[in-house]
């Protein structure tokens, strides 16, 4: 039975650029200017309990050495540790307050080291954050991490979070450091985890040191992650609605006073799927395939919150499947009677961008919009390239009849005071404002004009006849 393996290799070498690769696995980063590397990637290999396997390792240098005899070339230190079943990834985002001041022409050039623990007490390197020029209150990039790098699925799990000044020379000043876990970062959703960062030496040598500064966790979610965890985008809070809900509640009870009936197809995608766990990135949320409807943005919203109760939310995220569902229904009606309009809420993560692109080019010429609102704090580069505001978006070599997709990030619509009638009010008047035009554009186009409006009302006339 094979079991996932993570393996993590440091070194020490008398070179000062070294490249470390595992044969047919995969190479390592290269690190220059020091002679104790710590590498940051890691390789992931099947292990298998019954059967006696050879692993073999290899040095490669960027230049090439001969051994030199009684001199010693170097050490390669490999730790090994059963993976946890935890799929999980967690986006994070970090800034700092008031860090020392290390450069003498300026102030310093911040990064974060994240070590997790291991079993036997030591600790592995799982990332560094990318360097922040001239501050002593830096604001790192979000990233995204999964849960077995940082904890190995361990929520208690201690991690350690080095702080350095950056110098070219590889030579880096070492700011502070503490330590957290994945489970007390967590919390850091409704209110801010603040950690002070310490300096051993300094507070050895100073009565009246206090610290080198704090971190603070300003930002962390699981794209897809358990919705009973806090951390999870789509978490059940019982007090409140998620971004999700939020999102869909706040442009559906516009747009459903549009629609007679107010019955609504509703679709989830990036799930398996009871009971067999498979996987779909088009499936009911009301369960019922046959009849994916519900009743007005209500019933959406009951469907909704039932399905994460009994789907697991999983990757890949596609958009295409569902464009080209909701295409189906509008190709079979171009008389201009009806016109569909897509709501897409997503944190983000897309996976088919080819796939999609090529979906909007070819719904297009159909009466229909699309509306994408982005939440979590990801990057949302390719829904702007999907938006088509800047460039007209095109699949190979043929672009879109119009523009169909209007996107925003729910992110710009939080009010921090919290009010969020207002600020739910202001997001669906910009996903919706496109819409009116995108509407005309299709008509217009096919020389569809309105129906004759009905004939006035005429009340009926009642002669009032009196006998004398």
């Amino acid at each position: 039975m094979a079991s996932p393996l993570e393996f993590t290799i440091t070194g020490s070498c008398a070179c000062h650029k070294l490249l470390l690769f595992l044969l047919q696995f995969g190479r390592t980063e290269v690190i220059d200017n020091t002679l104790n590397p710590d590498f940051v990637r890691k390789f992931i290999m099947d292990y298998f309990f019954e059967e006696r396997e050879n692993l073999r390792f290899d040095f490669r240098l960027e230049k090439a050495i001969e051994g030199i005899p009684g001199k010693k070339c170097g050490t390669i230190i490999l730790t090994a540790e059963e993976l946890n079943c935890c799929r999980d990834s967690v986006l994070m985002q970090f800034c700092a307050n008031k860090l020392d001041k290390k450069d003498f022409f300026g102030k310093s050039d911040p990064f974060l080291v994240f070590y997790r623990s291991n079993e036997d007490g030591s600790f592995t390197i799982c990332h560094k954050t990318e360097v922040v020029k001239n501050t002593l209150n830096p604001v790192w990039q979000a990233f995204k991490i999964s849960v077995r790098a940082l904890c190995n699925g361990d929520y208690d799990r201690t991690i350690k979070i080095e702080v350095y000044d950056w110098e070219r020379d590889g030579s880096h000043d070492f700011i502070g450091e503490f330590t957290t876990s994945y489970r007390e970062m967590s919390r850091g959703q409704s209110q801010f985890n603040v950690y002070e960062v310490i300096n051993p030496k300094k507070k050895g040598k100073k009565k009246k040191y206090i610290n080198s500064g704090t971190v603070n966790t300003s930002d962390l979610y699981v794209s897809t992650g358990n919705p009973a965890q806090p951390t999870s985008l789509h978490y059940m809070n019982p007090y409140q609605l998620n971004a999700y809900g939020m999102a869909l509640k706040a442009v559906g009870e516009i747009i459903q006073d549009y629609d007679s009936d107010k019955m609504f197809p509703a679709l989830g995608f990036g799930a398996k799927l009871p009971p067999d766990g498979r996987v779909s990135h088009e499936f009911a949320l009301n369960g019922n395939p046959q009849n994916p409807y519900c009743s007005g943005i209500d019933g959406v919203m009951e469907a909704y919150y039932r399905s994460l109760k009994s789907v697991q939310l999983y990757g890949p995220t596609n958009f295409a499947p569902v464009i080209s569902h909701v295409a189906r229904y509008a190709s079979s009606v171009k008389d201009g009677s009806q016109y569909f309009v897509l709501l897409i809420i997503t944190d983000g993560v897309i996976s088919d961008m080819a796939q999609t692109k090529e979906s909007i080019v070819n719904a297009s010429k159909l009466p229909m919009s699309i509306i994408i609102v982005g939440v979590g704090p990801a990057e949302f580069d390719a829904m702007e390239e999907l938006d088509g505001d800047v460039v007209r978006i095109s699949s190979r070599g043929k672009y879109a009849e119009r523009d169909i997709v209007q996107f925003v990030p729910f992110r710009d619509y939080i009010d921090r005071s919290g009010n969020h009638v207002l600020s739910m009010a202001r997001l669906a008047k910009d996903v919706l404002a496109e819409i009116p035009d995108q509407f005309l554009s299709y008509m217009r186009a096919r020389g569809i004009k309105p129906s004759p409006a009905p004939p006035p009302y005429t009340p009926p006339l009642h002669v009032l006849q009196t006998q004398i």
